[in-house]
């Protein structure tokens, strides 16, 4: 499922994040990034306004961030891409409180989701206590001295039997 977000609107909502801060942007795609990595979801989040020489697109692991030209808004690059997408918009959801976007998204059948509600679904998802990696699991007590004994003579303790 493809996430299109409108990234200046979804600011505004994250608490923590201010429109005039200098690195408001880098501070969404930081936050997009760990949601990707604790929902298995990719994210194109665009902004415009992009300075001259800056306008273009990057790639930050699962987020792909989409700076526009001065010419266009971030809406009408959204909206572009929902038309690109075609029949696949119907797997998008987009994510915007801004009317326009919402009712595009909504004309070619893809999911809606404020940017209100994203916040609130950011702000209980960074709330979770992470489930633990079956990886980072504790040790026994018989594995401990096992490594003990590695560590010391360099190969396990052997029994005779």
């Amino acid at each position: 499922m493809t996430i299109l977000i409108d990234g200046h609107n979804l600011i505004a909502y994250m608490p923590g994040i201010e429109l005039s801060a200098p690195d408001d942007e880098a501070q969404l795609i930081q936050l997009l990034q760990e949601y990707c990595r604790l929902r298995r979801k990719t994210v194109e989040v665009y902004f415009d306004r992009a300075p001259v020489g800056q306008a273009g697109e990057r790639q930050f692991g699962q987020v792909r961030a989409f700076f526009v030209r001065e010419r266009i808004t971030a809406d009408e690059a959204i909206m572009n891409r929902l038309k690109q997408l075609g029949k696949r918009a119907r797997n998008a959801s987009v994510v915007s409180s801004d009317r326009q976007i919402q009712q595009a998204a909504r004309a070619v059948h893809a999911a809606v989701v404020s940017s209100e509600a994203f916040t609130d679904e950011w702000e209980s998802l960074s709330m979770e206590e992470p489930a633990l990696d079956p990886r980072n699991r504790l040790l026994s007590r018989e594995e401990v001295a096992d490594w003990e004994e590695i560590f010391r003579h360099g190969h396990p303790h052997k029994t005779k039997e």
